[in-house]
């Protein structure tokens, strides 16, 4: 089979899972991750005849993608705020929400009066480790802190701050009932906040691949984590501290009520699709 045979063929087979474009894209990066050939070389030699290893791997890609599992998940990797990150089924795909926040964190961090030398962020359910790499690239002279309650998804995030060869402290311990001592000028968090009353309207491809507990609430009160994350800044995050949250965005006042009364800022920010998204407060 060539590889123009191939893309065809790759059409067909996910015609009903993907658009004619996500297709095109899709079957161009497993094509280079797998053979080598970039964009150029894929149309250049388009009626290049696959190895059959190659073929034999490009044709379990499709199998696998017929099952809704994500791309991601297959390549074992993905792009995010102009870096690579390992990901696994233990930890969740980055969502360009969540490169908003960053933006967010990294502008108000930088519009601050706070010590960049001697910064303290803490990152709260780091998953793949994304939030506190992306915020050390910024702030090489951070100290930067992330806790996680999966050991597993810990293991990714160190792969991937070795990866990137930057220092991170990373914390397995249970948020929920975790006594935060130290203070920190920084307190960002993208936690579990889907409610188990909306698990229904998650797609599929998302519960079947994705880790629950990084996207569920683990009580009926989808809260939960924002008011732990609330008491814990009225007492660790420092005088002009800065706390970013990413939210439900059904929930978005309630949300900002929980800190609108101890921070002199306390604002509701909406993602670019229109949504309450993010909080953002200072002490």
């Amino acid at each position: 089979m060539t590889i123009s045979e191939y893309k065809k063929h790759f059409k067909t087979e996910l015609s009903g899972l993907y658009t004619d474009s996500e297709n095109a894209f899709l079957s161009f990066i497993f094509i280079e991750k797998i053979t080598g050939f970039n964009s150029f070389y894929q149309r250049r030699f388009s009626n290049q005849e696959l190895l059959l290893d190659d073929e034999k791997k490009l044709s379990e890609v499709c199998t696998e993608l017929k099952t809704g599992k994500p791309y991601q998940h297959i390549l074992g990797e993905a792009e995010f705020y102009g870096m690579t990150f390992f990901v696994n089924e233990h930890v969740l795909i980055p969502r360009p929400e969540t490169e908003e926040l960053l933006e967010l964190a990294i502008k108000k961090i930088h519009a601050s009066a706070l010590p960049s030398d001697s910064l303290k962020i803490l990152d709260i359910g780091t998953g793949s480790g994304i939030i506190p790499l992306v915020l050390k690239k910024h702030f090489p002279d951070a100290k930067v802190s992330s806790v996680d309650y999966s050991e597993k998804a810990l293991e990714v995030a160190k792969k991937n701050a070795d990866f990137h060869q930057m220092n991170i402290n990373f914390i397995h311990a249970d948020y929920l009932n975790f006594v935060l001592e130290e203070q920190f000028e920084v307190i960002i968090s993208n936690p579990p906040y889907i409610g188990i009353d909306e698990q229904d309207e998650i797609e599929d491809s998302v519960k079947g691949f994705e880790p629950e507990m990084a996207l569920f609430s683990p009580t009926s009160d989808a809260l939960i984590f924002y008011r732990k994350i609330a008491e814990d800044a009225q007492k660790q995050l420092a005088d002009n501290g800065l706390l970013f949250l990413e939210i439900n965005q059904k929930l978005g006042p309630e949300t900002l009520e929980l800190y609108a009364k101890d921070f002199a800022e306390a604002e509701l920010i909406k993602d670019l699709s229109g949504n309450d998204r993010f909080i953002f407060g200072r002490k």
